[in-house]
């Protein structure tokens, strides 16, 4: 247990700017391990979005409320995803070679597409959220742990399924440039059980979260079958584009009238 809660911290220092105790340490093969535990760092993240878009409510209107909390999210991951989809868009938008794609994904500036794709998941999401304050605040502090969880497991899926698309000798994060066992998929199925189980508890309808789950693994299919057609895997900034795409399609579900 003392382990599991180890490779959680690294998770969480990882994937977020929230500090942890020195005793943590650190490994190659723990930061590797680590990735069991990303839909747990997505429960803190959601958690925190939820609480902030609550308190916000008691202030200011729901417009207000949501873009706190996603600002909340950005500054406690320091926008690590949204880097991804922007350097992600920017590599896979136009139509030139995997090796070049790659070189674009190495710069850190920012170009068109990079731009466009931020800004349309950044709005979209925004008017989600708000849709669904608008129809039922419980129903929005529901979905921003699940839709935070859930698509941080998205990109554990793309660590088992795929290979390294890159070069792992260059790779920002060497440990992660190796695929995942089935021991990190079965952790990362059991954390998805737990936060199911705790939005069903919650009030949300059984159907809804169904087609949630459905969502995420579209999101995941979809994104495996486009970067083994264009890179031959995954990167790390593919790994980031796959977790925005997998919480937007998490909260259009719920919001959609069916």
């Amino acid at each position: 247990m003392l382990h599991e809660l180890r490779l959680f911290l690294i998770a969480l220092q990882f994937l977020t700017r929230v500090p942890v105790p020195a005793w943590v340490g650190w490994r190659p093969e723990w930061m590797h391990a680590s990735a069991r535990h990303y839909p747990a760092v997505g429960l803190v993240v959601g958690g925190f979005a939820a609480l902030v878009l609550w308190t916000g409510a008691h202030f200011w209107p729901a417009a207000v409320a949501v873009l706190l909390s996603m600002a909340a999210t950005l500054r406690l991951t320091g926008a690590f995803h949204e880097d991804g989809l922007a350097d992600t868009c920017d590599a896979l938008g136009g139509t030139v070679s995997r090796e070049r794609a790659l070189e674009i994904m190495k710069d850190s500036r920012i170009g068109s597409y990079g731009t466009v794709g931020l800004v349309a998941v950044l709005a979209l999401k925004a008017a989600a959220l708000l849709g669904l304050a608008l129809r039922d605040v419980e129903l929005v502090l529901i979905a921003l742990p699940l839709a935070h969880a859930g698509s941080r497991a998205v990109p554990v899926l793309l660590l088992r399924w795929l290979p390294y698309g890159g070069d792992p000798d260059h790779a920002k994060a060497k440990p992660m440039a190796q695929q995942a066992d089935n021991h990190t998929l079965l952790v990362v199925a059991l954390w998805l059980v737990v936060v199911g189980a705790a939005a069903l508890a919650c009030g949300l309808e059984p159907q809804r979260l169904l087609l949630a789950g459905v969502a995420l693994l579209v999101v995941a299919l979809v994104m495996a079958r486009w970067l083994q057609q264009r890179l031959g895997g995954y990167t790390g900034d593919t790994l980031g584009a796959s977790q925005q795409g997998a919480e937007l399609a998490v909260y259009l579900v719920l919001l959609a009238q069916w």
